[in-house]
């Protein structure tokens, strides 16, 4: 990707318990984008949420298994996230939970390189 480039980004909305078989969701996700070629993917935690359950998840709330919204977030080229969602589009089925799953058009501003060291 260069600067100035339509790209895609898809945002994964799941919760920190979500799991299939007994590795987590949001693992899942990163290493089949990383798998796929995928330029990147970020997991945010967040601090308080709620979804078609209705029930407020937040972790100043003690639970046993600490259950927080995350966000995995994923930019690459419009082609490359299209057959990426078909990739993991079945691993929601599989995990039995509520997801939401957007994607919308971006441009790209800058995009550097890291070195290995």
């Amino acid at each position: 990707m260069n600067t100035g480039d339509k790209a895609k980004r898809l945002r994964i909305y799941i919760s920190s318990t979500d799991k299939i078989e007994h590795t987590p969701l949001y693992e899942v996700i990163v290493f089949a984008a990383k798998g796929n070629g995928i330029t990147g993917a970020s997991v945010f935690r967040g601090i308080m949420g709620f979804g078609a359950s209705s029930e407020v998840y937040s972790n100043k709330i003690w639970e046993i298994t600490e259950k927080v919204p995350l966000i995995v977030e994923i930019i690459d080229e419009p082609d490359k996230i299209d057959s990426f969602y078909k990739t993991i589009g079945p691993y929601f089925e599989k995990a039995g939970k509520g997801h939401i799953v957007t994607v919308d058009e971006t441009t790209v501003l800058i995009h550097k390189r890291g070195v290995k060291k």
